[in-house]
């Protein structure tokens, strides 16, 4: 004979299996689903360091950046001749008074400390600029790379990091003949 305390046990206990056998079957049909789905989903990769390494638009804003630095870094290296050449002329000559040696010393450090302020400028603002211009070039591979994937069926496409990719996914290459061709045209009108 069985008590109404056992019946219920058995109710709960049968309805508590309820949502395990709908889960484990949900489990069951996704995994039967997923070797259909992984032969209709096409991946990409993208290797952004070789972009960024190759791309026209960077290559030449690189162009643009050296020109227009160059004449403040040379100014420096000029700078930093002049100092090496008043530092020997110094250690050269023993024949400098006391006041006439401190006076030149002050000059070299004075000279130091210019050098050193306007080397962190330079690298400073090569830096931000470089920056400023990755990142306006950044929305063009992302234009580069949205066509690429429409163009060829690509359901999902990867950039760096990634552990491995093989060549078969790997659309860098597509990716910057669309970037060349952008470059060449010269539809690109964004100053990067």
């Amino acid at each position: 004979m069985t008590g109404p305390g056992q019946q219920q046990h058995r109710k709960s206990t049968a309805a508590g299996h309820r949502p395990v056998r709908l889960l484990a079957g949900l489990v069951l049909c996704c995994l039967l689903w997923l070797p259909a789905m992984a032969d209709s989903v096409r991946i990409g990769y993208v290797d952004m360091k070789r972009l960024f390494d190759t791309m026209p638009h960077l290559v030449a804003a690189r162009e643009e950046l050296d020109r227009e630095f160059r004449p403040r870094n040379e100014a420096l290296l000029s700078d930093e001749a002049e100092l090496e050449r008043m530092q020997r002329e110094l250690s050269d000559s023993p024949a400098l008074d006391e006041q006439q040696r401190v006076q030149r010393e002050r000059e070299i450090n004075n000279m130091r400390r210019s050098i050193e302020r306007r080397r962190e400028d330079l690298v400073e603002e090569i830096r931000f600029r470089t920056n400023a211009k990755t990142e306006a070039l950044r929305e063009t591979i992302d234009v580069a790379v949205r066509e690429i994937a429409r163009e060829e069926g690509y359901d999902l496409v990867l950039s760096n990091p990634v552990a491995y990719a093989s060549d078969t996914v790997d659309i860098t290459k597509q990716v910057l003949e669309w970037l060349e061709d952008d470059f060449g045209s010269g539809d690109n009108q964004r100053d990067p």
